[in-house]
């Protein structure tokens, strides 16, 4: 019998709103353990929450950049569990009444075409508290980080509508752009602020049953959870395929032995209504305030980039992804840059060297302006290409303007025929090999003359120029 797995997603990712849900303390990521902390997010007895209308702003922005419908009413409740990480016994959720329901995100299937794949719910939470597990000495201990206690987050919780890791991977990635355009939430994996757990069960292929599951927690990196799901299918798999029963257990992903461990067995507390927190009830004019501040999202800004500027789905695509980038861009095609050349420099040697140097678009000194100078003396024919690779090291490490650049480094192309057509002359009368490799059909011998004629002019020469020159002569 062959089977197919049945995936759902649970995804926690942190508001960066300033404070915490329920008090004033600041939501600040790096600081000292238990530096930000009250007796309302430690829980102290007497202490009352008070909800932050920024949670719930950002909340519904990100329902409603999710393709969610804003509930009018939702509304608090106690979610008891016992752990270290949670002083109270119960974390503030919304179990009975979401925030939003019914969204969705397109994502690209493994063949290529465009699938929909369902949000059932978002809901509002706080986080709890941290453990750090101390393993070294002899005797391992664990400590207790209230720093997180009470910050901001939204639960994403998807439909079983995946059946692949491929499906997840892409979801996760189609998510991220969504929030991170919305500016609600850093969305990284890495540092904690989006946490991803998977709920994996098989079923025979092409019935509609729901077996019991197995939640994987806690995944923090998109290729871990793909790991983790692929494992899962081969150990549950077997399981099904040796005649032994699936049991409804949490596991964690274990990226050294590249295998899910069992954790825990599955446990599901009581869920209440919360008394302290009231009710919350949207308007329609509210829902209608909070669309007008969504920005223009990726897929739409990628049909746009098509339409206006001439750039290929790939290119478009990838000056949409992320909504820095997308500014970055627009922000140089609006200084007369032709945007195809605008898009090749940015994806080929902007962002690359921002990388490298562990830049953001708010912290590089490469401005919209000086980059669009550079590509401005390129299009030009001022300088050739190799040049501007140069000049574009410099505008990192330098204040000048590329013009300065290029006069004070000596950059500007020599472009003059009678110049050039001496230095191809040269060039001829020392490759004779190379020549008759030409003129004998083999086409690979002028991009050897060409690098010969560049090499020779110092890299200053109009490749374009040199090529014509030497097509002449040849």
């Amino acid at each position: 019998m062959e089977h197919e797995a049945v995936i759902g997603l649970e995804i926690h990712a942190e508001l960066n709103c300033a404070t915490k849900m329920f008090c004033d303390c600041p939501n600040r990521i790096g600081d000292e353990p238990n530096l930000n902390t009250c007796p309302i997010c430690l829980w102290f007895p007497g202490s009352v929450p008070k909800f932050t209308a920024d949670a719930l702003e950002k909340a519904a922005l990100t329902a409603m950049g999710l393709n969610c419908t804003i509930q009018d009413r939702s509304a608090f409740d106690q979610k008891v569990y016992y752990y270290p990480d949670l002083p109270k016994g119960f974390q503030l959720s919304q179990a009975h009444l979401p925030l939003a329901r019914n969204g969705w995100l397109d994502i690209a299937g493994e063949d290529g075409q465009p699938r929909r794949l369902r949000i059932h719910k978002i809901h509002m939470e706080e986080d709890v508290a941290k453990l750090v597990h101390e393993m070294e000495g002899r005797t391992p201990i664990s400590l207790v980080d209230f720093n997180r206690a009470g910050v901001p987050l939204v639960e994403i919780v998807t439909e079983p509508d995946m059946r692949s890791p491929h499906d997840a991977m892409e979801f996760i990635r189609a998510l991220r752009t969504q929030i991170r355009y919305l500016g609600t939430s850093e969305c990284s994996m890495e540092s904690g602020s989006m946490r991803v757990d998977a709920n994996i069960s098989m079923r025979p292929r092409g019935t509609d049953q729901l077996n019991t599951k197995v939640e994987v927690k806690n995944m923090n990196s998109i290729r871990h959870l793909g790991d983790a799901i692929v494992y899962e299918i081969s150990r549950q798999t077997a399981s099904l395929v040796a005649g032994e029963p699936i049991v409804l257990h949490t596991r964690l992903w274990d990226p050294e032995k590249r295998a899910t461990v069992a954790m825990r067995g599955k446990f599901e507390g009581p869920c209440i209504p919360d008394p302290m927190v009231p009710q919350i009830v949207v308007t329609e004019a509210w829902k209608n305030e909070m669309l007008a501040k969504l920005p223009e999202m990726p897929g739409r800004k990628a049909d746009r980039f098509g339409r206006q500027y001439g750039l290929t789905r790939e290119e478009a695509l990838a000056m949409s992804a992320e909504r820095d980038v997308s500014e970055y861009f627009e922000a140089v095609v609006n200084r007369q840059v032709a945007p195809r050349t605008a898009t090749h420099w940015i994806a080929a040697q902007l962002l690359p060297t921002m990388r490298e140097r562990n830049q953001s678009f708010t912290d590089t000194p490469v401005t919209p302006a000086r980059f669009a100078g550079l590509l401005t003396l390129l299009e030009r024919d001022a300088i050739n290409a190799n040049a501007a690779r140069e000049v574009l090291a410099r505008l990192f490490e330098s204040e000048q303007t590329p013009e300065t650049i290029v006069e004070r480094y000596g950059y500007r192309q020599v472009s003059n025929a009678d110049q050039l057509e001496g230095i191809v002359d040269q060039v001829l009368a020392a490759n004779p090999a190379a020549v008759n490799d030409y003129r004998n059909g083999v086409a690979k011998a002028m991009g050897f003359l060409v690098g010969q004629a560049m090499q020779a002019s110092k890299g200053k020469a109009n490749p374009k120029l040199i090529r014509e020159i030497l097509t002449g002569k040849l």
